[in-house]
């Protein structure tokens, strides 16, 4: 699987810009590009209590109906994350876009000091299958809870994507925890960062990051923007898996309720 890491730079509160940056990156993925992945809430930046209902848009809202148009003209799948209207209800939602529509939705579980007050907690973990692979998706501070993987390894996750929003002094926490993430569950680990300063003084750490179901890591950009070209070999999932199973020989299982959709959507609820 080939991806490419849009590394970027946002603007918060500025959603025109953060689009504009958005499709200039996929029009520039190559041509045998199958996903590109952006950071956190990417599309409108973060906003604050103050901004939020002005801000966030729902999912059939313009914003992610230009990334559609955008996926299915180049056939490519795109993750990236948004402030998301649900009715008055907000949440800090990363997607998965495929050509098709949107393939996966995930609202970040576990709120950091920022999001508190401005947006609500998911409920659920999910997975799908695309392109052969079962992916699922976690943003920023969930990946400081083993449980969060873990749910996703439940669900069978291969290539678990998160949207990053990580800043100084923290970096070093997330490469630990992606590192960790991906070996503790035996898949492979995909994390995109933003960079540089945003509006309330915060200074994002960069980082993005690929790790293989080892734990090792494959691929780490520096503080730059950039858009970095990745490749996956799936066959080091058979090769991790081979002589034991964590997942097989763990005493514990998550609880809550697992949900399986004839579009192979496959969720856990939170209890």
């Amino acid at each position: 699987m080939k991806v490419e890491l849009a590394q970027l730079a946002g603007r918060d509160n500025d959603t025109a810009y953060n689009l504009q940056r958005a499709l200039a990156a996929i029009a520039a993925c190559a041509a045998d590009t199958q996903m590109i992945v952006f950071p956190e809430t990417h599309l409108m930046g973060f906003p604050s209590a103050e901004t939020v209902a002005q801000i966030a848009e729902p999912l059939d809202g313009p914003t992610v109906s230009a990334v559609l148009a955008a996926a299915r003209e180049r056939d490519i799948a795109v993750v990236v994350g948004m402030a998301e209207n649900d009715n008055g209800r907000f949440y800090n939602t990363t997607l998965l876009i495929t050509p098709e529509g949107i393939a996966l939705k995930y609202r970040k579980t576990h709120l950091w000091a920022s999001d508190r007050g401005v947006f609500e907690a998911g409920d659920r973990y999910a997975t799908c299958v695309w392109n052969g692979a079962r992916v699922g998706l976690l943003i920023c501070y969930d990946i400081e809870f083993p449980e969060t993987a873990r749910a996703l390894a439940q669900l069978g996750v291969e290539l678990l994507i998160v949207t990053n929003g990580n800043m100084d002094p923290y970096g070093p926490t997330h490469r630990t925890a992606i590192m960790a993430r991906a070996q503790e569950n035996q898949a492979f680990a995909l994390m995109v960062n933003r960079v540089d300063a945003g509006d309330d003084g915060l200074v994002f750490a960069g980082g993005s990051a690929l790790v293989d179901p080892l734990g090792a890591l494959l691929f780490e950009a520096g503080r730059e923007e950039g858009q970095f070209r990745v490749e996956l070999d799936f066959t080091q999932l058979e090769f991790a898996r081979k002589d034991y199973r964590y997942l097989d020989d763990q005493r514990l299982k998550l609880p809550g309720e697992v949900v399986e959709q004839a579009s192979g959507l496959r969720e856990l609820l939170i209890p």
